[in-house]
């Protein structure tokens, strides 16, 4: 299967989103029934009363950390970092760009000092900091949200960063270490999220850390040759008997973004929802039988992405094609910060 071939696009012909839209839920909504092929242009807020009641939306709580920095050499050079996770206390497992072969390194902002103790992989590498505080704590203070690279912000551009504190991060987040936002997830305010529970629609929550393979393209003209990301993922008690419950009573389960359809989608076909915290590479693309995913909300995605791939395993691959192009002709904002679409 190829992903970018045939489609009649190309990140140059669409309108990439460098900024959140005014307010949550300002965003527009492609709304397409699978059952009828048809496509309705919306607007966001509009979701509440396309749902049902008793359907179980599935959202991903995980929080966005603010996991990009800036270090400066010993020679006045800059390199850009982006925080992956803590190995053990003062041991960081990072990206870095412009490091070269230099040593020493330090946070100028607030003089922490920083060793390279070793390059892992690609641009991976494992540094000592000289602060015995959490890397957490520090990065609250020194770190900008790890916005992806399609979205270009200058280091100048220091204004900006209070604005994607707040907007690259869902209102629901709660549990820290993702370093890429759940997207689907911007478009709901706490006035959205009100009006669906009025209505009676039901809500839980499962948690998958974004890491930083979100953004890895397909390179391969073959998808079974494609290296599908680890992730890790949590789902507790409450959410598990929430799902049992929605299965058992053949409501619609429908997954708020491809991390929680991943979510689920990692989880047995022919066993209950269990409590329990694992890692997940399960890869989505067509064909696949859905198990347990019966709608998806999703924003628009890049070509040869495994997000794409896991929309035309929705939609199928010729009608993800059509949708796409009819959001291309419509003006659609795409990627992080652009609109979302409802597939049912």
């Amino acid at each position: 299967m190829t992903l970018l071939p045939g489609n009649g696009w190309s990140p140059h012909s669409i309108s990439n989103a460098q900024t959140p839209s005014e307010k949550r839920g300002d965003s527009r909504l492609l709304h397409y029934q699978r059952k009828s092929e048809a496509i309705v242009h919306r607007m966001f807020a509009e979701l509440p009363g396309l749902l049902r009641a008793g359907d179980l939306l599935a959202f991903n709580d995980a929080r966005v950390i603010p996991a990009r920095f800036v270090l400066r050499k010993e020679t006045g050079g800059l390199v850009d970092g982006l925080f992956l996770r803590e190995e053990r206390a003062g041991e960081w497992r990072v990206m870095l760009r412009n490091a070269g072969s230099t040593k020493k390194l330090i946070f100028e902002e607030v003089g922490i000092a920083t060793t390279v103790l070793r390059q892992v992989e690609g641009g991976e590498y494992v540094i000592e900091v000289a602060d015995p505080r959490p890397a957490l704590e520090i990065l609250h203070s020194i770190g900008r949200m790890p916005l992806p690279p399609y979205i270009h912000r200058s280091r100048q551009h220091d204004d900006r960063d209070p604005v994607d504190r707040e907007r690259y991060q869902t209102v629901y987040s709660r549990q820290p270490g993702a370093i890429a936002a759940p997207t689907a997830g911007l478009h709901f305010s706490d006035e959205i999220l009100r009006e669906l529970e009025a209505r009676g629609i039901q809500k839980t929550f499962v948690t998958l850390n974004v890491g930083v393979g979100t953004f890895k393209p397909v390179t391969a003209d073959d998808l079974l040759q494609h290296e599908m990301h680890s992730e890790s993922y949590s789902i507790d008690s409450p959410a598990a008997e929430a799902l049992n419950r929605a299965k058992g009573e053949r409501r619609r389960i429908i997954a708020v973004g491809t991390t929680a359809a991943r979510v689920l989608e990692s989880q047995p076909e022919d066993a209950p929802f269990a409590a329990r915290s694992a890692e997940t590479s399960i890869f989505i693309y067509p064909p696949y039988r859905w198990k347990h995913v019966d709608a998806l909300i999703t924003n628009f995605h890049l070509p040869r992405s495994t997000l794409i791939a896991l929309v035309a395993a929705m939609v199928g691959l010729d009608k993800q094609r059509r949708v796409y192009q009819e959001a291309i002709k419509e003006r659609y904002r795409f990627f992080s910060y652009g609109d979302g679409m409802f597939i049912e």
